[in-house]
């Protein structure tokens, strides 16, 4: 039985919405085009490629133009970043930290690198401890992007497991899950403080096939 005053856990199921990005680059996803696609788009791709010294600059999320891409430390090899010619804008974003931009302008075959400082953002004065509830997020695939009220706190991987979490204070809250190819989850939580809620899902894949999206949009 539980002791008095100890509040209980919460589970959480998301509820699935539609999916939430407009696509306008090409990720390389572990999955290779074939035949004439190949051919066309290989000659005329360029590839962005992000340093970051420190594990905030690696574990911290990457847009382009808007869009979702990842974090830092995993677009390389099989998720290599590769855009059609273009000007793009790439962001860097990290809990506690100041946003990254920086345009780039994609030329076909050739790479560029971008290295990533992430400086420390202002922060008001939080409540105590004691006024603080956990939310673990265990959520598959963990690369996902997971954003509190419109605001990008990590991918799950960081949030979720042993030792893993994040802290919010109590009252309602937003939680949304993201990653390209997949579709978004959503759900609201409404913690008590010191109350510890887990929300967990397994991300549905898109209907859209990844082999179609690797257009730039029109300007």
């Amino acid at each position: 039985m539980a002791g008095k005053g100890k509040l209980p856990e919460r589970r959480l199921v998301m509820k699935e919405e539609k999916p939430y990005w407009a696509w306008v680059l090409l990720l390389a996803f572990g999955s290779s085009l074939t035949g004439s696609v190949s051919a066309q788009k290989s000659d005329v791709l360029g590839e962005v490629q992000l340093e970051g010294k420190t594990k905030v600059e690696k574990t911290s999320g990457v847009w382009v133009d808007g869009q979702y891409v990842g974090y830092l430390k995993e677009l390389k090899g099989s998720k290599k970043l590769l855009l059609l010619p273009g000007d793009y804008t790439i962001s860097v974003r990290q809990n506690g930290y100041q946003d990254f931009n920086q345009k780039v302008t994609v030329q076909p075959r050739e790479t560029q690198i971008v290295r990533v400082t992430m400086e420390k953002a202002a922060t008001g004065v939080m409540p105590p401890d004691a006024e603080l509830a956990t939310v673990k997020i265990n959520v598959n695939p963990t690369r996902a992007a997971v954003f509190l009220d419109g605001r990008f706190v990590g991918h799950a991987g960081e949030l979720g497991g042993i030792g893993k979490a994040l802290q919010v204070v109590a009252g309602t809250h937003q939680i949304r899950i993201s990653l390209p190819g997949y579709k978004t989850f959503q759900t609201d939580i409404n913690p008590l403080p010191k109350q510890k809620v887990e929300v967990k899902t397994d991300l549905v894949k898109s209907a859209v096939p990844e082999t179609e999206p690797f257009l730039k949009r029109d300007n």
